[in-house]
């Protein structure tokens, strides 16, 4: 036999060792699947298939196993599953958007990722996060996310129309979920989103009940899909009041606060009575503006948002908003990615979350908090 200092001993140890630690495993697992169903009254293929999530297992069955799983403490072998299911168990999240972007925004990123998040662990997935920059060629970011099959589906935040993705996009065959509309050609995957137009559309009619005549509004990003159908719920409520359209009242912006800030001193200038902003961080723009200005709110010129982040019932003066369920949005969109993977019928695959109006001082009206439109 070798010397201990042999490098061939010293490779049988580790051999030897690695072997006997494989198959203690392996027989600690077909152990514990077998102890498992003898717990739960079943066969150890049921619970095989509720350690997968096969959809076929009854409720009562699911939850029996699964008590008896939490009991003993049994995790499973992922690697072992994913050979099983054909699947990785890691769901993506793209945000074709710049990182200046989304870590600016405090409110609506943070919101929606933590409502994904807490469906995919719940779930026992795991996610992986992407973010497009301008730099990134889409072909290379294509193959990152999709040709890889690290996936099994993909939850796709606040895409641009512009996105050089979308042509890849048209064609994949995976799993896809929107956190607004897509694009035309991206409509047969399923999306969940708000009806933008009408929340809008509501918010401006409630200006005009007001007394108030010039309306401007500051956009969001006009190649977004939030942001185009908002401000087609403020062309909207103009044609149905008989107010023209007028062009340079509607000014672009991209839901910065500083872009509201750059738009209210223009609108200033154009004898505006009202500011509408695609949301509520330009909506604090205006604010700021105005206040630079010495304008006075609402008293000379009233001014909304849209979102209702933390930070609007505390600005001054408080701001009326439309609320809408960021954090539910987040989590519907990663329940609908779920159980498209896992092959759950659903009757619709375009859910449209509730809003309400948030009538607070910025407005001109304070009416009880969380009032409904």
């Amino acid at each position: 036999m070798w010397e201990r200092s042999h490098p061939a001993y010293l490779d049988y140890c580790f051999w030897n060792v690695l072997h006997m630690s494989h198959k203690f495993l392996n027989d600690k697992r077909a152990l514990s699947l077998e102890d498992i169903g003898a717990r739960a009254g079943v066969s150890r293929s049921t619970v095989s298939r509720v350690v997968n999530n096969d959809p076929k297992v009854s409720s009562a069955t699911r939850a029996k196993v699964l008590q008896v799983i939490e009991e003993i403490g049994y995790t499973p072998n992922l690697a072992a599953r994913a050979l099983v299911t054909k699947r990785t168990q890691v769901i993506g999240v793209l945000i074709p958007q710049r990182l200046s972007t989304i870590f600016n925004e405090p409110y609506y990123f943070p919101a929606l990722l933590h409502g994904i998040a807490s469906v995919v662990n719940a779930r026992d997935y795991s996610t992986m996060l992407w973010v497009e920059e301008d730099k990134d060629d889409p072909r290379r970011l294509y193959e990152r996310i999709i040709m890889n099959r690290l996936i099994d589906g993909l939850v796709i935040v606040s895409l641009s129309h512009k996105s050089a993705i979308i042509e890849k996009l048209a064609h994949v065959d995976l799993p896809i979920v929107f956190t607004e509309r897509p694009p035309r050609e991206l409509e047969r995957h399923a999306y969940v989103s708000i009806d933008n137009a009408d929340a809008f559309r509501q918010l401006v009619q409630h200006l005009l009940r007001l007394g108030r005549k010039r309306i401007g509004t500051v956009t969001g990003d006009m190649t977004n899909s939030d942001a185009i159908e908002r401000l087609a719920g403020y062309r909207s409520a103009l044609d149905g009041a008989g107010i023209p359209y007028d062009p340079s009242l509607v000014i672009d912006g991209d839901f910065s606060r500083q872009s509201g800030y750059y738009a209210a001193h223009t609108l200033v200038t154009r004898g505006v009575d009202a500011i509408v902003a695609a949301n509520d961080q330009a909506a604090l723009g205006v604010l700021d503006a105005l206040s630079e200005l010495g304008r006075c709110v609402p008293d000379e010129i009233a001014v909304t948002g849209f979102d209702d982040l933390p930070a609007a019932a505390h600005s001054s003066p408080a701001l009326t908003t439309v609320r809408q369920p960021v954090l539910e949005r987040g989590a519907r969109a990663a329940q609908l990615l779920l159980d498209l993977i896992e092959g759950v019928e659903h009757n619709t695959r375009h859910v449209l979350l509730p809003t309400e109006l948030v009538v607070r001082m910025s407005c001109g009206a304070h009416l009880p908090s969380g009032t409904a439109r």
